[in-house]
């Protein structure tokens, strides 16, 4: 067995989030990588992932033989750079895009520092509420937030976010606070006009998901503007937990129906497949991906 790739395959996966999603990522059959981590586990005797119907989970040794591969591994590719006369200052142009307010909160301080190990790197970071085609408007690293559709686009996953209902506790002082999704249609709600995907309003119960909403009292066009009419007490609002973050920390709103919430939404980092892929863009991955994971860790 060769254990250098059978370390490759295991983090491959780990980082995609599934068995499939890391073979489509290394490009092999799925067979063929989930023999690999078998063999992986026998040849070390321990299990290393768990896997279940909602994804995998890495044991209490599959944690630190990952880690202590991928420091393996950054070593040894370090060393090959380094042999091949291949470690000056990355160069060149490189775009990325993200959603705006993850953009700004997330993403941005970590390409920041990124732009300071690589000063001949030229970032363009395009923040924006919808999804920019990768081909069409030549991307090279895309951050997506929801589920994917399939597509040869290769995917890693950093984390998750909820979809969140709060308002004001001065609105819920005046109209009453609901305790079940029904109780919704007797108040008032803010929604989105404009958005390629409006925030959904949808609920689980007893394994069922279903769908109500609040009267529309307002609507509005950008996040920013219906995080201010909430904390200004006209509604109850539907975002994703980051984009309200500090509010909910503050008090300044106050989450609602939480045993109610949908299955978190998947945060990637999505990139086209290439081989080889350009150094400056392998380079940001690497950068990028264990620093949002760490992050959304938080």
């Amino acid at each position: 067995m060769d254990r250098f790739e059978a370390m490759s395959v295991l983090l491959a996966v780990v980082e995609a989030g599934s068995l499939s999603a890391g073979a489509r990522r290394l490009r092999s059959p799925l067979a063929t990588v989930s023999r690999k981590v078998a063999d992986l586990e026998k040849h070390l005797g321990v299990r290393l992932l768990l896997r279940s119907r909602s994804g995998l989970a890495l044991t209490e040794e599959g944690r630190a033989f990952v880690a202590a591969s991928r420091s393996i591994l950054e070593a040894l590719d370090a060393a090959e750079k380094q042999a091949g006369s291949d470690h000056g200052a990355l160069r060149g142009g490189l775009h990325v895009t993200a959603p705006i307010a993850f953009g700004e909160r997330h993403l941005l301080p970590i390409a920041l520092e990124f732009l300071k190990e690589q000063p001949e790197i030229d970032l363009r970071l395009t923040l924006a509420d919808r999804q920019l085609s990768l081909a069409d408007e030549h991307v090279d690293v895309a951050l997506r937030i929801g589920h994917l559709a399939d597509s040869a686009l290769i995917a890693t996953r950093v984390g998750a976010v909820r979809r969140v209902i709060c308002a004001s506790p001065d609105y819920l002082a005046r109209r009453g606070v609901p305790r079940r999704p029904e109780d919704l249609a007797r108040h008032d709600g803010i929604s989105f006009q404009g958005f390629a995907t409006s925030p959904e309003w949808r609920y689980r119960r007893d394994g069922a998901a279903f769908t109500i909403e609040p009267r529309s009292k307002l609507s509005v066009n950008t996040t920013e503007a219906a995080i201010q009419a909430a904390l200004a007490g006209i509604g109850i609002i539907r975002v994703l937990s980051y984009q309200i973050s500090d509010e909910l920390r503050s008090g300044a709103l106050q989450e609602l129906l939480m045993e109610f919430a949908p299955e978190p939404l998947p945060v990637n980092v999505i990139h086209h497949p290439a081989d080889p892929m350009p150094q400056k863009v392998r380079c940001f991955l690497d950068w990028i991906s264990p620093r949002l994971r760490a992050q959304m860790a938080l």
